[in-house]
């Protein structure tokens, strides 16, 4: 009776750990979308907008305070970016750090395509253009500016958030291609047992030394 092996049983293990890799890597892949559609529903509910008032001549006008806080939505978008960028670069270091220096651009490419997911999508989550909305707005409404990224540079925020726990593990942790200490070991010197030397007169009267013989310690019995 013969029995049949799996294909992924018959894989040599280097090939077996890179297909893991490689799966991992995919499944990471969906989770920084994840966190990129997350991050942009947060991004939208914590931003105060400012607004525009139409006045009955059809002019639109902003407060002072309000120009404040125009560039809110990008303070807020870099802020989202350290947390959830950190979140992603520390799980690939969990995950990835046996591939070494590659996981440092895995990091940043996840970081990167959250923060795209979290930009794009927090804009769409704004509504319609804010040129369409005011130009239906009436006198005395207010109108919300759009939801959008001014600095498009803050993109760079996410990826290096993510690379940073990478470049940090592997600056302060332990060097994993250096073998583990081993304490000194002290050596025994197995001592000679001493030995005895004599000389013997043969019967044609020529002196001859006899052969070291090694006295045992454990030896307490005479000979006869």
């Amino acid at each position: 009776m013969t029995t049949t092996s799996s294909p992924a049983s018959v894989l040599p293990a280097p090939e077996r750990a890179q297909h893991g890799d490689a799966w991992a890597a995919s499944m990471f892949g969906v989770a920084a979308l994840v966190v990129g559609i997350a991050a942009a529903v947060i991004w939208r509910l914590v931003v105060r907008l400012p607004s525009y008032d139409v006045q009955s001549d059809g002019s639109a006008t902003v407060s002072e305070r309000a120009l404040t806080e125009f560039f809110a939505a990008d303070a807020w978008y870099v802020v989202l970016g350290v947390v959830f960028g950190a979140i992603i670069g520390i799980a690939t270091w969990r995950r990835f750090k046996g591939i070494g220096w590659a996981s440092a651009f895995l990091a940043a490419g996840l970081g990167a395509l959250a923060g795209v997911i979290c930009w794009q999508l927090g804009q769409l989550f704004g509504g319609a253009p804010f040129d369409e909305r005011l130009a239906s707005a009436q006198p005395g409404d207010q109108v919300p500016i759009s939801l959008a990224l001014h600095s498009p540079s803050a993109l760079a925020v996410w990826a290096f958030a993510a690379v940073t726990p990478i470049l940090l593990g592997s600056a302060l942790g332990p060097d994993d291609e250096a073998g583990p200490h081993q304490p000194r070991r002290r050596r025994r010197r197995l001592e000679e047992p001493p030995t005895e030397q004599g000389e013997v007169i043969d019967e044609l009267g020529v002196v001859r030394t006899e052969e070291p013989v090694a006295v045992r310690s454990d030896e307490t019995a005479d000979t006869p």
